[in-house]
């Protein structure tokens, strides 16, 4: 039997978001695709300084936390932006980010 999340689902999906965009070469991927509306895998990995199999291992990071989705026009794979969970993302981590924590009184 699977064990039941203490988290609720906004806080799940943003950490899930947090983790795909935790390392320089998803960011970069992904500010990559935020400058075409498609693009194909040999572009990025011209783009970025590491080797054919990390570039796949990071898109299939960023695949799976839903940023971004993936098209196979054989023999090549094109890649974009999910407009609809970018805009999800945003909106988590913009709300996240705009709690005041700061003008609480504490004492750390």
């Amino acid at each position: 039997m699977a064990q039941k999340s203490k988290y609720c689902e906004e806080t799940e999906t943003l950490a899930g978001y947090a983790k795909a965009l935790a390392h320089p070469a998803r960011v970069s991927i992904m500010q990559f695709l935020a400058k075409r509306n498609t693009c194909y895998f040999g572009d990025i990995h011209e783009e970025l300084p590491i080797a054919k199999a990390t570039v796949s291992q990071h898109l299939k990071e960023l695949k799976e936390a839903g940023l971004i989705q993936g098209e196979i026009e054989t023999p090549k794979v094109k890649y974009c932006i999910n407009k609809k969970n970018w805009k999800k993302a945003q909106a988590l981590f913009s709300d996240f980010f705009n709690k005041d924590f700061c003008n609480r009184k504490c004492d750390c």
